[in-house]
Parts: structure tokens; sequence; C-alpha cells
């Protein structure tokens, strides 16, 4: 539910994107009308299809679900249910923003800067760490089933969160929500203090800072520094795990308004970091 209503609240699409959008879902024959695509794509590919799909291919190379999802979404349900070959086909792709297919007759580049979503049970029987219900699963059948899952694959995911069941009265909660329209426009303002802020660096997200760029943009507090520090001994933090930690707390940072990076958002940002623990 949550990852089919994220496509709802990002950023409008630029001209530049829906033009890119277009020519992608053209040349692989899924244009149902004439003129531009308009809204960022939302793919949800079955765990169940070839790899071929996924990452794109075939005798002649066609865009895969990566490629179709270009300035969009790619949603995998029950992430662990996908191949091995599969989930570690993604971890180029997630790096290089593109994918290359190599055949006799040429190499094809297709563009796939997607934002991955996925989602999956903490093991077989799904109630794994549930607070009412009672785990029915071996160790051994939790770990077989969380390898397909690996490091590599795990710390390119920015935000990693456990979802517990919900209670009951929060599910018929009269509480007044606030709207994606409301939460679109603070997304859109985040995302033009971006535009704005990295004009003469040809990126317009915090997503695309390289190291120098983060040195410059991603300066921390000292006490942002010593939690950050902290966590990354702890929770024994890759490199890449460090450098997306420092990204999304500049987003937060961007959400609040805030020109600089303090304390609280870090803190936030290293709580998005949830399952290097637990996978």
């Amino acid at each position: 539910m949550l990852a089919k209503r994220l496509i709802t609240i990002l950023p409008d699409l630029t001209m530049e994107e829906a033009m890119e959008i277009t020519k992608i879902h053209s040349i692989a024959g899924e244009l149902k009308r004439d003129g531009l695509i308009m809204n960022r794509p939302f793919r949800m590919p079955h765990h169940s299809v070839p790899i071929n799909t996924i990452i794109g291919g075939g005798k002649i190379p066609k865009p895969g679900e990566i490629s179709l999802a270009h300035n969009g979404v790619l949603f995998l349900d029950e992430l662990a249910e996908y191949g091995r070959s599969t989930l570690e086909a993604l971890r180029e792709p997630l790096e290089e923003k593109e994918i290359t297919i190599n055949r006799l007759n040429g190499n094809y580049r297709f563009p796939c800067n997607f934002m991955l979503i996925a989602s999956t049970n903490p093991c077989p029987c799904g109630y794994l760490g549930d607070e009412e219900k009672e785990c029915k699963c071996t160790e051994q059948e939790i770990h077989k089933y969380l390898k397909k899952i690996s490091g590599p694959l795990l710390d390119r995911i920015d935000i990693q969160i456990e979802v517990k069941r919900p209670k009951y009265e929060k599910i018929m909660s009269k509480n007044k929500n606030e709207t994606s329209l409301d939460i679109r426009k603070r997304v859109n303002n985040a995302r033009n203090i971006q535009v704005e802020r990295y004009k003469k660096f040809g990126i317009y997200s915090n997503a695309q800072l390289n190291s120098r760029l983060m040195a410059q943009f991603c300066i921390l507090d000292k006490r942002g520094e010593m939690l950050l520090e902290q966590a990354f001994i702890k929770l024994k933090l890759s490199v890449r795990a460090h450098e997306r930690i420092l990204k999304v707390a500049r987003t937060i940072a961007d959400l609040d308004g805030e020109k600089c990076i303090n304390y609280k958002h870090i803190a936030e940002a290293i709580q998005y970091r949830s399952l290097d623990k637990f996978i």
C-alpha cells in the first residue's frame, strides 16, 4: 500500500524526464497512446519472471523492467522470493543508473535511473519478531530465506524500515492525515532547493552527489559527527552506507528547510538503516 502511494508524492516530472520515459516505452513497444508520458512509471514485476524481464535482453535486446521504471519506481514485492541471480544483477544498475547488454552484434545501453522499493517478510511464515503471533520457522529456514538478500544489495538501499503489525485502533482511527498533495508540495520544495544548490554542477538531487560534492554540501556539526561515528562503529557500516546516511540526512534537512545538517537529521537518517543488523 505504501509503495503504490509513493508515486503520488514524488516530484513533478520535468519535460526532459518525460521525453526520456516516452522514448524508452516507445522502444519497448509499450506506448498505449500518442504524446508524452507525463506520469512517473510504477513497475511491479512478479517474482517468478525471468532475469531478462527485469534487466532487459533477448535476441533483439529490449529494455527490461528497470529501464521501464526509469525516472519512476520499481517495486519488488516479496523480495526474498526473487532468484539470487536476479537480485545480484540489480547491484550495478543501482550504482551506475544504466544497464549495458552485450551481444555478438553489439552492445546495447539503456538508462535505468529508478527508485527501488522492496518489501519482504522476515521469515517464511512471516511472524518473526511479531509481538502477538509466534514464529514457527527454524533458524535454518530463516537463514535460507534471507540468504538471497545479500549484504552488498542491502547496502545500496538507502532507507530500510522494519514495519510492525498495526494496532486495530490505529487502523480505525478517525484522525485526519496529511494528504498526498500536501506532502508533494514539500517534496517539490525540497527538490527546488536541490536544483538551485547544484545548478553549477550539472546535477539536480542529493542522490547524485559524489564524494567531492558531499564534502562541500554535507557538513555536520560536532554532535552530528560524533553520532555518525558511533553508528558507523556499532553497526559496522560500510563506506557506501556512511555516504548514503549523509545523503538522506541532507534530504531530511532540505525537507525541514534547514541549510545545515544538524544532529536530529543525522539521528533520523541512522534510524532508517534498521535492517543492516537484521539481515
